[in-house]
């Protein structure tokens, strides 16, 4: 199993379990109201987070199509 697609879990624990503890409207972060502006900075994280999982995929997939590769060349080669 690929473990690292836990990872996607992290956005939405903060997104939906921060919410509580980050409902009030003052402090104004860059114009927003507090809770609005903790919003905005998890989907920033969120598309970190895919893309990191995206990225660890990419590679992962790419390691077993270079073994798939290597394997069918040792075996057309005997």
């Amino acid at each position: 199993m690929r473990r690292y697609r836990w990872l996607a879990a992290i956005p939405t624990l903060g997104m939906l379990g921060g919410v509580p503890f980050a409902n009030r409207v003052r402090p104004y972060v860059l114009g927003l109201p507090f809770l609005l502006a903790w919003i905005v900075v998890w989907v920033v994280i969120t598309s970190l987070v895919m893309a990191t999982i995206f990225f660890l995929d990419s590679r992962r997939d790419a390691e077993i199509a270079g073994a798939t590769a290597a394997s069918s060349d040792n075996s057309s080669s005997s």
